[in-house]
């Protein structure tokens, strides 16, 4: 396949579009590190929100969603689906505790809320372990898809993908910091979604998928197209649907789901003008990351079930793709193939921009880790704003190089799915009780983040290594969290807590509230210290509690209604409609009485 020029004008204009930016901010960005890192904390919402869709709407996630529509039917989506719980929690009660924390980066956190060596240590090795190590992984990842991309619709080698896909992402990030990254985000989540839907509508109507009705029809599609997995079937209802919502939600940290909040989505939370900002850019980036942008992914999955059946016909036709990497995910890029010209430029434009976007803003994010919290902490006594800049500058060319390496030795996007999952088992309660319950200390954090690697260690290469029986996806998960989580509990309260001077501080400056602080409250006014006002304080979660209810439903109904119109479920869709129309109603009332500061 061979693009004409009109495609290739498309493209060539968003890569000039894209360094363009980079280039009008780059003096803005550079004038010090908050700037490059959190764009003065003066960013509204709705271009926060934008940019954290920007960066999930990635050019592995459609390879992604294909692997589990063609695995497991649309039903599979459950496994991330869940993490809108996160995501609602995120919304109404850790956005607005990040903003007030005031810190540039969410790793900076542990010294803010823990004390001594520990928290210091902490505070470095995880700049370390998710600014390079884990993010190095999830670049990595993207890097794949865009080997997969190239390889099937360009014809182009894994070194050559790499090479172009990294030239402009690395020259914009390096010069425009946070802010060119937003500004470039925004953009490219319009070209993005407007390639996503323009794909999904072409390959329907292609001849050998006959249309909407026809494909739904298809014998070897109408079994995968139910929203909720076969209830018969054991072990995949545990796996895709009862796991996901049960444990993996709360217990899992990953990237761009963290319960709580962190990594980048705390960066963009910090990076707003104020708590109602950093709230709505959550709330934006949930209802588009879940309702809106999965069903364009969806179709084309299915559609590739009647074009391409299996992994043998995937591999007839595209003989030249090395074995290593032809898997289900493949399916997408092989469906992009029978666009037209003119369309097929805009849709290679939009994954590229699905790529950069994801890729530039892990970068930035990665270099704000070391810059911030490694070098800056450690390394060196007072640098000066500029060369905190230039050391970030630097990371990120770092950072890129990496990640391009390891991409040669993934297969496909599922795999890294499922490591990153393992490795961040029970996890996840820890950061979402240590806002609220003093006992937890820098050892809690220490302990969990130590079992959760070996275990996935264990479960990921040892024992598969020792020809053990194998044990399946979601029973390992749940030992992973279960030995995590009872790990870093133990240690909690056998370790020594945080010094009351720095709990203290941590709550006048959050004031999460709640029971488990009032012994720490208790304790400062037995001292004689003026807490009065924060122990009369009434706290929000009840409240907040609501709101998350409310954003499911606003959601997950919007996810479900989208689907029953597509299905042409008429009575279904009009259930859901009411419901989602009637919740939001209720959630916009309540929204003008959220408290913030």
């Amino acid at each position: 396949m061979a693009l004409q020029w009109i495609d290739w004008i498309s493209i060539i204009g968003f890569f000039v579009l894209s360094l363009a930016i980079g280039i009008s901010v780059a003096k803005r960005a550079g004038s010090d590190a908050t700037e490059f890192f959190a764009s003065g904390r003066s960013m509204p919402w709705w271009l926060l929100g934008v940019s954290m869709v920007a960066t999930t709407f990635s050019a592995d996630t459609p390879n992604l969603v294909t692997d589990l529509v063609r695995q497991h039917g649309v039903s599979g989506n459950w496994m991330w689906w869940a993490f809108l719980l996160t995501g609602m929690v995120t919304v109404f009660i850790y956005a607005k505790l990040w903003r007030r924390s005031e810190v540039l980066t969410d790793v900076e956190f542990y010294e803010l809320r823990y004390s001594g060596k520990a928290a210091a240590f902490l505070r470095g090795f995880r700049a370390l372990y998710l600014g390079v190590f884990f993010n190095v992984v999830i670049m990595a990842t993207v890097l794949l898809a865009a080997i997969k991309i190239g390889g099937v619709m360009l014809g182009l080698t894994p070194f050559q993908t790499i090479f172009w896909a990294s030239l402009v992402t690395v020259l914009y990030s390096m010069l425009g910091g946070l802010r060119g990254v937003l500004i470039t985000d925004f953009i490219q989540f319009i070209i993005a979604m407007a390639g996503a839907i323009y794909a999904a509508v072409i390959v329907v109507n292609l001849p050998e998928v006959g249309g909407l009705q026809n494909l739904l029809a298809h014998p070897l599609v109408e079994g995968k197209i139910s929203l909720l997995p076969d209830f018969s079937d054991t072990n995949l209802l545990m796996t895709v649907l009862i796991i996901p919502l049960a444990v993996q939600w709360w217990s899992v940290w990953y990237p761009g789901a963290e319960p709580g909040g962190g990594g980048y989505i705390a960066q963009r939370m910090l990076a707003a003008k104020d708590e109602k900002n950093a709230m709505g850019a959550t709330l934006f980036f949930n209802l588009a990351h879940y309702a809106l942008r999965p069903w364009p992914w969806i179709l084309v999955a299915l559609a590739s079930l009647v074009v391409f059946p299996d992994l043998t016909s995937l591999a007839a036709a595209y003989p030249n793709i090395d074995a290593g990497i032809l898997k289900n995910d493949l399916a997408y890029s092989a469906m992009l193939t029978y666009l037209p010209s003119g369309i097929l430029g805009l849709v290679v434009a939009s994954l590229i921009a699905a790529v950069m976007s994801t890729i530039s803003t892990h970068l930035n994010w990665g270099a704000s880790y070391v810059v911030n919290d490694f070098y800056k902490r450690f390394l060196v006594q007072n640098p000066s704003e500029k060369k905190l800049v230039l050391v970030g500058r630097v990371t990120i060319f770092v950072l890129m190089l990496l990640a391009a390496i390891l991409a040669l030795f993934l297969s496909n996007a599922l795999q890294a799915f499922h490591l990153m999952l393992q490795i961040g088992a029970g996890t996840g309660l820890l950061f979402l009780l240590r806002w609220f319950w003093w006992r937890i200390n820098a050892a809690s954090e220490i302990a969990a983040m130590v079992i959760s690697f070996f275990v996935a260690l264990y479960f990921e290469i040892i024992h598969p290594a020792l020809g053990l029986p194998q044990i399946i996806e979601w029973k390992r998960l749940v030992l992973g969290v279960a030995i995590t989580t009872i790990g870093w509990i133990l240690v909690t309260l056998f370790s020594k807590p945080t010094k009351q001077e720095t709990l203290l501080n941590f709550y006048r400056k959050i004031r999460p509230g709640g029971p488990g602080w009032k012994r720490i409250l208790k304790k400062a006014k037995q001292s004689g210290a003026d807490v009065d006002a924060l122990i009369e304080e009434k706290w929000d979660l009840p409240s907040s509690l609501l709101g998350v209810f409310l954003g499911l439903l606003v959601i997950y109904n919007g996810l479900f209604t989208i689907g029953f119109w597509l299905y042409g479920n008429i009575f279904a869709g009009m259930i859901t409609t009411t419901v989602s129309v009637v919740a939001t109603l209720f959630l916009i009332k309540m929204w003008a009485h959220f408290r913030v500061r």
